[in-house]
């Protein structure tokens, strides 16, 4: 792989995730391209070993946890800006043989994309919808109160652009699980917001850098697999309400202004309450598989 690639990517607690991540990764590459791990805090062990195991890899402790899009901003800052473009990526990918190559040669064909995505599959070989619509305050919202109870509601339709078939296109945005973004691109608008600490960073970048006059490309002959949730899992509590307060902080930056001060504040206390019907749905999950595995050692 040549020097125009690098490679970052944010732990927190990642363990056998990272390990799987960087094996994948040698094995697609001819040279294994820089890697910088951001820790967040991890006591796992896992980027400590990662930096003994490749001479490439070079381990970045952030001093806590940043949040996804603040650590991800730190581990791009220590890649020399000369290098074209950056795979960010979760520790918890693993990496299908060509689907770099794809993505790079999918960048020269699209001059103007600053961000480009595969098409990623689920450890059980589902598709996950992750080239999507940017959000207007309508479907958003829909999406944000709806989409864990019924599913099949048409914001979050059309939201996830349900109705487009896997093609090479410029779409709103891209998962931020993987992606290849041009760094002159990522530099020009900022790179991912800090004040988003966990979820839809990714959207707000593919929305800036679109009104920045960049695409964002969908390169579905480039695959993946992607391992989703194994950080967020750890405590739904923390990250269950910071999904729910960057939904609103996304909306509230994009609908200023006096006289939509009703709308924002409608949308805050309609999102707290579903925020909190979230969180009680996990205590009583995280309950009943508790019991569940009483049940079983006893």
């Amino acid at each position: 792989m040549p020097a125009q690639l690098a490679v970052v990517t944010v732990t927190y607690f990642s363990g056998d995730h990272l390990a799987t991540f960087l094996r994948s990764l040698d094995a697609v590459t001819d040279v294994m391209p820089q890697v910088v791990i951001a820790d967040n805090g991890s006591d796992d062990g896992a980027p400590e070993q990662a930096e003994k195991d490749y001479e490439s890899v070079k381990l970045v402790r952030t001093g806590g946890n940043l949040g996804y899009g603040r650590a991800m901003n730190r581990g791009v800052a220590e890649i020399d800006p000369d290098i074209e473009f950056v795979l960010i990526a979760n520790p918890d990918v693993e990496w299908k043989p060509g689907s770099i190559d794809e993505l790079l040669d999918a960048a020269r064909r699209w001059p103007r994309a600053g961000s480009l995505g595969p098409l990623i599959r689920e450890p059980d070989g589902t598709i996950y919808p992750s080239a999507r619509r940017v959000p207007d305050l309508v479907s958003g919202t829909g999406h944000a109160i709806l989409g864990t109870v019924w599913k099949k509601n048409p914001w979050t339709a059309a939201y996830r652009a349900d109705d487009e078939a896997p093609s090479e296109r410029a779409v709103g945005w891209l998962s931020g699980s993987c992606l290849l973004v041009r760094r002159e691109a990522f530099d020009a608008v900022g790179g991912f917001d800090p004040r988003y600490f966990m979820y839809m960073e990714d959207v707000d970048l593919g929305d800036r850098l679109g009104k920045a006059g960049w695409q964002n490309v969908y390169v579905p002959s480039a695959e993946i697999v992607h391992t989703k949730g194994h950080s967020a899992g750890r405590n739904p509590e923390k990250m269950l309400p910071a999904h729910h307060e960057s939904a609103y902080r996304f909306q509230a930056d994009r609908n200023p202004g006096v006289w939509r001060a009703p709308l924002r504040l409608a949308l805050r206390v309609g999102l707290a309450a579903r925020s909190r019907l979230a969180v009680r749905a996990a205590r009583r999950t995280t309950s009943t598989e508790n019991t569940s595995t009483s049940e079983d050692n006893g």
